[in-house]
This record gives C-alpha cells, structure tokens and sequence, in this order.
C-alpha cells in the first residue's frame, strides 16, 4: 500500500478559498479521498495560535481526524502588521518525510515551496502533489508539482 504523507498549510488553504469562493475548505473529504489513494504514515496540519474559540474548535476537528496540529503564536508587531508563518517549519518535516514515503502531499499556494518539490523529487524520489487554488497558486508550485489539484467547490463545506 502506497505510504502518504499530508501537509497543510492552514492560514493559506483558509484565505485562499475564502477569497475565492467565500466558502472554507472540508478537511474531511480531503482526508476520505486521500486515504483511498494509499495509507495516511503522517498528517500535519500548521496554524497559527490566536487563542479563540473557533480556532480551537476546528483545531479539535483536524486531531479528531487525524491531523498532528502544530501551532505557533500569533504575534503583533508594533507597527500593526501581523507575523506568523511556518514556511521553514513545513519544509523541514516534508524533508524529514520525504525519506520514509512513497507521495507526498501539500496543501498550499504559496511559491516558496517550489524549489522544497523539486529537492525531494530528485533526492527521494516521491511524488511531490499539491492541492491549491488555482487563481491563488504559484505557477512556480504548480510546475514543481508531480501532479496538481485544484481546490474547487467540491472541496468546499
């Protein structure tokens, strides 16, 4: 059986698909379908902490499911902007991953993880797919990809 391992980058999945659809994202039937596709070895799902209610309720829901959250503080700087992200996070536990399974799998639009894609394809020898937006995606991602899935209304709750 094909090992998987699923890596969501929350903060995008969420703002990508509310921007373009106005809808949020169903995890659930991600993971359903994913897990025909071969055996789910690692889940991580990377938030940020804001320390709400409705945040920790779906955080709940993703660790019911399966997902590993991990967190990291939601930080204001001074000048009101707002700072929390887990690029490098991410790219060190796909690369760790990477190592043990046959795909993995990137919930993301972000870019920066292109040239993460194409380390892993040529040192590991994985299928490297990403699921995003497509009007929300990096070209750049979608190229590094092995296979891409657009996000669409059927992923949609």
């Amino acid at each position: 059986m094909k090992k998987i391992a699923l890596f969501v980058d929350v903060q995008n999945i969420y703002y990508t698909t509310r921007q373009t659809y106005g809808r949020q994202f169903n995890y659930r039937k991600l993971w359903q379908m994913i897990s025909e596709q071969g055996e789910i070895v690692i889940a991580n799902a990377y938030a940020i902490d804001r320390g709400d209610d409705r945040q920790m309720k779906f955080q709940a829901a993703l660790k019911k499911m399966g997902f590993h959250v991990r967190l990291k503080p939601y930080i204001q700087r001074a000048d009101g902007s707002a700072k929390g992200d887990w690029d490098v996070g991410i790219a060190i536990d796909v690369m760790e991953a990477a190592k043990n399974v046959d795909t993995v799998l990137l919930l993301s639009g972000d870019g920066d993880f292109d040239l993460l894609l194409d380390k892993i394809k040529e040192v590991y020898d994985v299928r490297a797919e990403v699921y995003g937006v497509s009007a929300l995606t990096a070209n750049s991602l979608i190229h590094a990809a092995s296979a891409y899935h657009p996000i669409t209304e059927e992923f949609l709750l």
